[in-house]
């Protein structure tokens, strides 16, 4: 009996560690001074720690009477209050104290503030952005499973081409720009060639790899069943093949994020990469950090809607491969 109380006394206090982070960081924003080597700005940090404790609050209750959220926060709680500490850390090292450069650290108070002021024109770039990663993976996910399909099952095609991609597959995808300059007609058709080739490669790679990696009893045994080459293609190989498949889509959708900051540098009008790389010209860092912040929220947000779709398709592996 004295066993189960400490193990709930331990979950409980896994669970409030965010709160006291939280408090101690409020703590430290509202009594301590900001350094006068940093710009004055509304307090979004402090802010940002309120909402954040506020909602965090809300689930702490809902954990009394819904299990799913209580393992979640018994699980996170330890990790959620040193990532509140790692930001507290550095309001001290900059805002605080100014120990880091001003120029290049600015104070969480202008990031955030970036992120609250102009939220008209981030909005607008990650409209443009969404605009070219969605023709650019679209359009790389097709080429690349096709590529890789008709890699895996036809032997003439793939001693044509299997030689050529080892070839041009490596070539980072920016490596094509002066070429993509003469051949598109427009900023976003030559952008989102860049970011399709990002995604190709990897996805053929993986389509052609996981399709050899189908045994061959599974197409002996449809064969003797009387199954056509195309029923063996579309109800046998590809359906096999999908875990690999969508470890190289996975894999081109990280590619495609990493092309699109300097694809967005070819006649682009709007983008978040654009947004980005104008900031940074402009030496405002402050920008530049809320641009990332955005990156990062938006590739968290589609791989984890991507790795849900996974697990409704491929539901024999659910949980086998997390993010």
């Amino acid at each position: 009996m004295r066993k189960l109380w400490y193990t709930m006394k331990y979950k409980q206090l896994k669970k409030i560690i965010p709160v006291f982070s939280i408090l101690l960081a409020l703590a430290l924003q509202i009594f301590i001074p900001n350094s006068p080597l940093h710009p004055q700005s509304k307090p979004y940090f402090t802010y940002v720690l309120i909402g954040f404790l506020t909602v965090y609050l809300i689930l702490y209750l809902i954990s009394f009477v819904r299990t799913s959220i209580d393992k979640m926060l018994v699980y996170r709680g330890a990790f959620i209050g040193g990532v509140v500490l790692f930001f507290n850390i550095l309001n001290l090292l900059t805002a605080k104290a100014a120990l880091l450069p001003v120029l290049y650290f600015p104070s969480l108070d202008r990031v955030f503030g970036v992120i609250a002021e102009q939220t008209d024109v981030l909005a607008k770039c990650v409209l443009y952005s969404a605009r070219l990663l969605f023709f650019g993976i679209v359009f790389g996910a097709l080429a690349g499973f096709t590529t890789g399909i008709c890699l895996g099952f036809s032997k003439t095609v793939s001693y044509w081409l299997s030689p050529v991609i080892r070839i041009i597959g490596p070539i980072p995808s920016t490596a094509w720009i002066p070429l993509v300059l003469i051949a598109f007609p427009t900023a976003v058709s030559a952008s989102a060639f860049l970011v399709g080739v990002a995604v190709w490669f990897p996805t053929t790679i993986m389509t052609s790899s996981g399709i050899s990696n189908v045994q061959n009893a599974y197409f002996e045994v449809s064969r003797t069943l009387g199954a056509s080459h195309r029923y063996q293609i579309f109800r046998v190989g590809i359906p096999a093949a999908m875990p690999h498949m969508f470890l190289g889509l996975f894999n081109g959708i990280c590619s495609s994020f990493i092309t699109l900051v300097t694809a967005e540098m070819i006649g682009a009008k709007y983008g978040i990469g654009w947004y980005i790389n104008w900031q940074k010209e402009m030496l405002s860092y402050a920008n530049v950090y809320a641009g990332l912040i955005i990156i990062a929220v938006l590739f968290s947000v589609l791989i984890t809607l991507l790795f849900r779709f996974r697990d409704k398709i491929l539901v024999w592996q659910k949980g086998v491969i997390k993010w």
